[in-house]
């Protein structure tokens, strides 16, 4: 089997649900969006040295095809759950106490993967956005909208989480 198969070399690309849409479709942009977000994603578990963030990372990584075949199918269930969001809402309640209050706007970027972390945010943020405008046009599932506004604060904490228990280390090392 090949990789290429050429059927999109017209501008148009197959629904998960076997429809074909133009590739510059809001739909195709939404799961586009969520597509390089995990790419950020993936640089960052790369980059972080902390087991737990690492692990934290991967998990959203086996999430995210699911909320990707949300936004690529028509007229079927939603695979993303209130579960879902809800988990991801313990998880920043878990990871905020063993962080210091926030008192001033956050600079990313003392760690590889912080800075990493800080690109996932935005490019989801930018999902969220292409999702809104998707959903004035098309029927959407609206508890994806709820889940990537859930998955930037998400990011932005675990990027808080990786500076700070990394910046913590090198300090112990000075």
């Amino acid at each position: 089997m090949k990789i290429y198969t050429k059927t999109g070399d017209a501008g148009e690309t197959s629904l998960f649900t076997g429809e074909r849409i133009n590739k510059d479709t809001p739909r195709v942009g939404t799961y586009g969006a969520v597509d390089e977000a995990n790419s950020a994603l993936a640089m960052a578990r790369a980059f972080s040295e902390i087991p737990a963030v690492k692990q934290k990372i991967y998990d959203l990584q086996k999430i995210l095809p699911r909320l990707m075949a949300d936004l690529a199918s028509l007229n079927r269930p939603a695979k993303i759950t209130e579960s879902d969001v809800k988990q991801l809402e313990d998880e920043m309640d878990e990871m905020d106490k063993n962080l210091p209050p926030l008192k001033n706007f956050v600079i990313p970027g003392d760690t590889k993967a912080g800075a990493m972390l800080d690109l996932a945010r935005t490019v989801i943020r930018r999902a969220e956005r292409n999702f809104y405008s998707l959903a004035r046009l098309e029927a959407v599932h609206s508890i994806d909208g709820l889940f990537l506004n859930r998955l930037s604060d998400y990011c932005f904490m675990l990027m808080r989480v990786e500076e700070h228990f990394s910046a913590k280390k090198a300090a112990v090392l000075v």
